[in-house]
Formats: C-alpha cells, sequence, structure tokens
C-alpha cells in the first residue's frame, strides 16, 4: 500500500486540475446567464433579442456536456481518494 500512497500527491494534482477546469466552465456559464431571466416574451419588434437568446442557450447548452463531465470526474477522484486513505489507515490498524 506503501507504493499506493507514493502515487498520491500525482492523484491531488490531477484532482485539483480537474476542480479547476470544473469552477473555471461554472464561472463562464454563470457570466453567460449572469443577466438573463428565465423566461422572456417578446413581439415582433423584438426579434434581435429572441436571436441573442438562442445564441446564448447554443453557448450554454455546448458547454453543459463539458461541466457533466467535470463534475463526474470530480466526484470519482474524491470517492476514490477518500477510499485510498481509508484502506491505508485500515492497513495500519490491522
Amino acid at each position: 500500500m506503501s507504493s499506493m500512497m507514493s502515487y498520491m500527491p500525482v492523484v491531488w494534482i490531477v484532482w485539483a486540475a480537474v476542480i479547476t477546469v470544473l469552477l473555471v466552465l461554472l464561472v463562464y456559464r454563470s457570466n453567460l446567464t449572469r443577466y438573463e431571466e428565465d423566461q422572456i416574451f417578446l413581439d415582433d419588434s423584438g426579434s434581435h433579442l429572441k436571436k441573442e437568446q438562442e445564441e446564448l442557450l447554443v453557448k450554454v447548452n455546448k458547454i453543459q456536456p463539458a461541466i457533466r463531465i467535470a463534475t463526474g470526474v470530480t466526484c470519482l477522484l474524491t470517492v476514490g481518494i477518500i477510499g485510498i486513505y481509508v484502506w491505508d489507515a485500515l492497513q495500519h490498524l490491522m
């Protein structure tokens, strides 16, 4: 198990990199949607606003899969790190 613990700094660096990517994506998405409303009612004179709204939705929908992947990887790495430390603690107790 000591060989596994020697890889822990690398695992922590990978975890930090993935969490950083996730945070950057979340900040980007929140900046895109900062001033947007949940519902927008437009008449024909506001068609340019509708087009802007649709373009914004395309951008948000484009980064959504990356956010889901980064969130999943972060969760898996977190569970893995906790598991490794618990396993190591159990090995030292026995």
